[in-house]
């Protein structure tokens, strides 16, 4: 933002003393004007400068909403003699630090390469230099014997200004030597078997790429040059040169170990052994009690006739009888 350094201009300074006295004490004078011109958007003084022998500018920073930067020029004049100064003018302007439109420029200078669009219509500048009426000699030996004889021409053709003004233009554009891609490279599309050299005096230094990988259907200069030239050899052998190729047939495929620890069961499950095992052990006391004891040589079973006590379930019984006769 602009400061309050005094604006010193003795260009035109009023030669009476007594005249810059009355001239540079206007400052309130100055800054009553702007309120009553714009309300309480004055802000600090800046200094006064002098536009002729009878008059002086007075300066203020302008304290207003979207004018960050902007002064209050206050003009205020007055005649040798007079003991006062009047106000001439009080007027915004912008200050070194103001933000400025761009220059304005001319509709017809404003558009660029790539703005055209399908449907718009563009009509060349009146005069343009690129062209040349079609009965003019264009001097491209390739258009003119053609127009000879088939017996008719264009309106109007290149003109050798306009020739070299887009040869110019491709050789300083992205199709270039000078661009990134050629200077990348060693090779020049003047060699390429995928150039097609144009017609006319253009063919001594154009050609379009006929490259789909490369710059396709772009005019390139002779000395441009990209990576897909028609003469890169191939890479020295197989597969990728800078990996060994990978088998993952020769790995081994193992099952993973159980966890450590032990396998917990469910507790209700742990319950009805238990329970189980209880009744089959007072089912075995049981039945040998029953039992009659016999001798050691015979292996025959107990009566038939003897039955299982009252108590004893039939399942549990066998059971026990099995267990004995073991």
């Amino acid at each position: 933002m602009d400061t309050a350094t005094p604006i010193a201009d003795a260009r035109s300074a009023p030669q009476s003393e007594d005249l810059v006295a009355v001239l540079t004490a206007a400052v309130d004078a100055a800054r009553a004007a702007i309120v009553e011109f714009s309300g309480e958007t004055v802000g600090e003084y800046l200094g006064v400068s002098y536009e002729d022998t009878t008059a002086a500018t007075h300066h203020f920073l302008a304290d207003v909403p979207g004018y960050g930067g902007w002064q209050w020029a206050v003009v205020v004049a007055a005649y040798p003699g007079s003991d006062h100064a009047t106000i001439s003018e009080v007027v915004l302007v912008p200050g070194p630090t103001a933000l400025l439109a761009p220059q304005w420029v001319p509709w017809d200078q404003r558009i660029k390469p790539g703005d055209l669009g399908p449907g718009d219509l563009l009509a060349p500048p009146a005069g343009d230099p690129r062209l040349v009426p079609g009965y003019v000699l264009s001097g491209d030996p390739a258009v003119d014997d053609v127009a000879t004889e088939v017996g008719f021409g264009r309106r109007q053709v290149l003109s050798e200004w306009g020739r070299a003004d887009a040869a110019q233009r491709w050789h300083d554009g992205d199709h270039g030597p000078e661009s990134a891609m050629a200077r990348a490279t060693r090779r020049v599309c003047r060699d390429c078997g995928y150039l097609l050299p144009l017609a006319g005096t253009l063919g001594t230094m154009f050609g379009v790429c006929a490259n789909e990988f490369a710059a396709d259907g772009h005019v390139v200069d002779f000395t441009y040059g990209c990576g897909a030239h028609s003469e890169t050899p191939a890479p020295a052998g197989a597969g990728s040169p800078l990996y060994d190729p990978y088998d993952d047939g020769v790995l081994d495929v193992a099952e993973n170990p159980p966890p450590a620890g032990p396998a917990e069961e469910p507790v209700a499950e742990i319950a009805e052994a238990v329970a189980v095992s209880e009744v089959i052990e007072d089912a075995d006391v049981a039945a040998t009690a029953d039992v009659p004891e016999t001798s050691a040589g015979d292996d025959s079973p107990a009566d038939s006739g003897d039955e299982p006590p009252a108590s004893a379930d039939l399942g549990i019984w066998s059971a026990a009888t099995d267990t004995k006769g073991e």
